[in-house]
C-alpha cells in the first residue's frame, strides 16, 4: 500500500517503479502540446526503455493479461512524455482524459480490461482525486509498426507551473 502523503513522483517510487526515457516521435507531430492547463500527450505504445516493441493481436497472439501489462508500461511512457514536457510528473494536477486503442481481433471485446492497465496505474501514481479521468477503450485493426495498444492522455497542469513555463522563469 502506497503512504499517504506522498507526491507522484514519489508514489511511483513506492511502487517500483521508474520512468524510462522520453521517446521522439515516429513522425512530423509533438510528443506534448500544452494549451492552457491542458498538456495533450501524443499516443504511446508499449516500448521498453531499451526500445523493445509489444506486437501482436489482442485475443489472438497475445493474452488479456500481457497486453494489460502493455497498457501499464504505454502509461509509464505517457507520464514519461509529461515529465520531459514539464519537468517533473508532480507538475500534473490532474488525469483528465484517457483514450486507449486496442490491436485486436474482430472478436475481441475486453478493451476496457486491458486499457485498464494504463487507468490502473494512473490511479496508484495520483490517487483517486488526481488519477480518476474520463476514458475510452476501443479496438482497432491495425496500430503503427502492429504494437499491442496505444494510449494517449489529457493532463490538467498545477497552475504555478503553467506561469512559470509561460512566463520564461
Amino acid at each position: 500500500m502506497i503512504q499517504d502523503g506522498l507526491d507522484p513522483a514519489g508514489r511511483l517510487a513506492a511502487l517500483g517503479l521508474t520512468l524510462p526515457p522520453a521517446r521522439k516521435p515516429i513522425a512530423n507531430f509533438s510528443a506534448t502540446k500544452l494549451c492552457g492547463h491542458l498538456l495533450y500527450i501524443s499516443g504511446q505504445g508499449p516500448v521498453t526503455a531499451d526500445g523493445r516493441r509489444f506486437t501482436g493481436k489482442v485475443g489472438a497472439d497475445v493474452s488479456v493479461d500481457e497486453a494489460y501489462e502493455h497498457a501499464k508500461l504505454t502509461g509509464l511512457n505517457l507520464l514519461s512524455a509529461a515529465s520531459a514536457a514539464l519537468g517533473s510528473i508532480s507538475a500534473i494536477a490532474e488525469i483528465v482524459k484517457i483514450l486507449g486503442f486496442v490491436n485486436a481481433v474482430p472478436e475481441f471485446t475486453d478493451h476496457p480490461r486491458v486499457i485498464n492497465g494504463c487507468s490502473d496505474l494512473m490511479l496508484a501514481v495520483f490517487g483517486h482525486d488526481r488519477g480518476s479521468h474520463a476514458r475510452s477503450a476501443i479496438g482497432v485493426g491495425s496500430l503503427p509498426n502492429q504494437i499491442t495498444v496505444e494510449v494517449e492522455m489529457i493532463v490538467r497542469v498545477d497552475r504555478e507551473i503553467v506561469l512559470k513555463m509561460t512566463s520564461g522563469a
